[in-house]
């Protein structure tokens, strides 16, 4: 049996297309790939799109409590990547709801305009075996959720020239 070769796209339903096309258009520096009245489709690299909206009229946000989607994450090439955009959104006043060093992730999380959920992250580990063998580790088990951190204070330990793997170690 194959299994995908990758994650194409995702579609999320809205009432608010232009803003929520807008939204991601910022956040993820992208492009409109199309867009009419009842689509729109948009990319930030190589595939032809990576996020679809559809206008539906659906306008309840979504909860906690509600079944479907908790959140779709993007991942960047570098700490340096993800620090440089998150201080790019800070500026606009886009800012995360949460930032936690998940252990394999370093991740902080927005919510778009409908209320998704959005996790921008990096990977911790060079390859996925040392991946793995956190997972399996006893301090993955004891805590699988991970650690807060507050991003001016690794923006400003990064910044200072802390080594990448003390930066991403969870405490």
């Amino acid at each position: 049996m194959a299994s995908p070769v990758k994650l194409a796209h995702i579609v999320l339903r809205t009432n608010r297309l232009q803003e929520m096309t807008d939204w991601y258009l910022h956040v993820l520096e992208g492009r409109v790939a199309f867009a009419n009245d009842m689509l729109a489709f948009m990319t930030y690299d190589d595939e032809h799109h990576r996020v679809a909206f559809i206008a539906t009229g659906a306008s309840e946000q979504p909860t906690d409590a509600h079944t479907g989607m908790h959140h779709m994450a993007f991942t960047y090439a570098s700490l340096g990547d993800l620090l440089d955009n998150y201080k790019r959104l800070k500026a606009d006043g886009v800012q995360p709801f949460w930032s936690i060093n998940h252990g394999p992730t370093m991740s902080m999380y927005y919510r778009d305009p409908d209320g998704n959920q959005i996790e921008l992250q990096i990977d911790s580990f060079a390859t996925e075996e040392e991946t793995q063998a956190f997972f399996e580790s006893d301090a993955f088990v004891a805590n699988p959720i991970g650690v807060d951190f507050v991003p001016e204070e690794l923006i400003a330990r990064f910044e200072a020239g802390e080594p990448l793997a003390e930066l991403v170690k969870r405490p």
